[in-house]
């Protein structure tokens, strides 16, 4: 069994595009491909709503803090579902459940000895509900001309925080955490971020101030025992990845710790050390992977509300469709570095990939003109046979052929492959290059010109149009944890059943190999227009409609 958990949403009262990641909900749908059965697979999101950052937000906007995280969460659960995220859990952190689960994972702290109660101090981020060394913090001019202390690296404001807390016994586990690391390279994907944490463990590691004041933080968790003081908001969010799973149930045992966490790298250190080493502290190991990715740029800035560069989820969605604008930030999205985002970008790709290379490739195959039974048409083993090399009056494949046969048999274990390295671009960028490759065997063989009256080109052209379309069947299936509405109108389009799109039944061109095709001759699905629509069409058109 798994569990993909993504990073918490921090409740804000502006959506921003950083609050889709499909790169966690195609990891979730690829395993429920490779294992169907839905017990097998969990996939939790959700929204972080305790802190002082929403205590704030919400007095300014004359809210209780609980009617503003209703709205946000609200806004967040609509957009998942209009983003075809398949979450099997959205959890808020202001459920009784994950109360219960936070106070009894508190207590198994302060039972161990790992909690104790002193003077904390120093440069505390609301924005970032967190405290920053000394070294993270410079000085900028404010708008009256004053220097103010910031945020190094996010230019937040900053406050000096003296107060007595709780706090966790951290430097404890500097050396357990390098053992852990060292012991599993695969800990903490990609690589540049497991060096990184690494790193940051060949430093001092100091204690961790786990609770604040409830007369300065009255939002949150109240420390059990002791309502002078509020459970840290991070301790509190991070504890979310047991809470749906059942802690601190006994039934929890059975998914811990075979999980998976996909996180931004801005919170790297909160998941990769503060929250391994209170998972240690508690008795239990951490967790099985930490997948990290990187941020967006748009037009090379980094997006900030301030320069107004946010990009809105949901005009993306609207103008590219939901499947156009998962695949975009699935096949650009390289989780080491950050990507850069701008409109003509997007339209480029999907036009050129998936309009134009997948859709045009159905279309000719499927085309009344050249293919006007309607059916999968039958495979001639004496036009194609299965050693590259023949040599016959009926033999009709060349070299290139061969290749193609070999590249797409490959493709689906390839494909598996990149998503156990969290590689989902490069997942993408194969099926890709096979699309190109069908279509110059298409374009090489050009079956429109064959005749199927023709006792000499008929086999020759079922065979042409059986493993294009064969080729196309593994790109659907393949597709499906990116584009899901797409790959169903392919599949659907070749007339493949519900039953037969699992990756475990995916058996490429099995005539080529001696064994029965089970689509052979079948017919095909009926005509579902357009696999995907020209976007620089689609915009052309509508300047001349406005312009008329």
């Amino acid at each position: 069994m798994r569990v993909f958990h993504e990073a918490r949403i921090k409740i804000n009262p502006v959506l921003g595009s950083r609050s889709i990641h499909p790169k966690r909900d195609a990891l979730c749908r690829h395993r429920r491909l490779r294992v169907p059965s839905a017990a097998a697979t969990r996939f939790s999101t959700g929204t972080d709503e305790h802190g002082l950052k929403i205590q704030q937000a919400a007095a300014a906007a004359g809210l209780a803090p609980t009617e503003l995280c209703d709205r946000v969460s609200a806004q967040f659960q609509q957009l998942f579902r209009e983003a075809g995220i398949s979450s099997t859990d959205f959890i808020r952190t202001t459920e009784v459940r994950h109360r219960i689960a936070v106070q009894h994972f508190w207590g198994l702290l302060k039972a161990r000895g790992l909690l104790y109660k002193g003077l904390y101090e120093g440069w505390y981020c609301a924005s970032e509900e967190c405290f920053l060394p000394e070294a993270k913090v410079t000085r900028q001019p404010s708008s009256s001309g004053n220097s103010c202390p910031v945020s190094l690296e996010s230019g937040h404001p900053v406050v000096w925080t003296k107060e007595e807390n709780y706090i966790f016994r951290l430097s404890q586990f500097r050396e357990p955490l390098q053992q852990w690391l060292r012991g599993d390279p695969q800990a903490i994907t990609p690589e540049p971020f497991h060096h990184a944490v690494l790193q940051w463990l060949e430093e001092e590691l100091p204690d961790l101030s786990v609770s604040r004041r409830s007369s300065h933080l009255h939002w949150g968790i109240p420390v059990p025992g002791d309502d002078s003081q509020t459970i840290y908001v991070w301790l509190d969010a991070l504890v979310n990845y047991l809470t749906v799973i059942g802690y601190p149930n006994a039934e929890f045992k059975s998914w811990w710790p075979t999980t998976s966490h996909i996180i931004g790298k801005d919170i790297l250190k909160f998941h990769a050390i503060y929250w391994p080493a209170l998972l240690l502290g508690a008795g239990m190991s951490p967790p099985h992977r930490i997948y990290v990715h990187s941020h967006w740029t748009v037009c090379g800035q980094k997006m900030s509300k301030s320069l107004g560069n946010v990009v809105d989820p949901r005009t993306c969605l609207d103008r590219y469709t939901v499947d156009g604008f998962r695949y975009f930030l699935l096949r650009q999205g390289v989780p080491n570095w950050d990507c850069d985002y701008y409109d003509e970008k997007v339209v480029k790709l999907l036009d050129s990939e998936l309009a134009d290379a997948l859709g045009g490739l159905l279309n000719r195959c499927t085309a009344n003109r050249i293919n006007p039974s309607g059916t999968y048409p039958v495979f001639c083993t004496t036009c194609f046979p299965s050693e590259p090399g023949l040599v016959g009056p009926s033999v009709r494949a060349q070299a290139e052929d061969y290749a193609l046969v070999n590249a797409v048999a490959t493709l689906p274990k390839q494909v598996a492959d990149h998503y156990d390295n969290f590689q989902i671009y490069k997942a993408l960028e194969a099926v890709s290059s096979c699309v190109r490759q069908t279509n110059g065997f298409v374009q090489r063989h050009a079956p429109w010109k064959l005749n199927w009256e023709s006792p000499v080109d008929a086999p020759w052209l079922g065979t042409v149009l059986h493993v294009a379309l064969e080729c196309l069947r593994v790109f659907g299936t393949l597709l499906q944890p990116v584009t899901p509405s797409l790959a169903d109108k392919l599949l659907s389009r070749l007339g493949v059943s519900a039953t037969e799109r699992g990756l475990g039944e995916l058996c490429f061109l099995p005539r080529f190999y001696g064994h029965p095709c089970p689509f052979e001759g079948r017919r095909l699905g009926p005509e579902t227009g357009l696999l995907f629509p020209r976007l620089d069409q689609s915009r052309a058109w509508l300047v001349k409609a406005h312009r008329t």
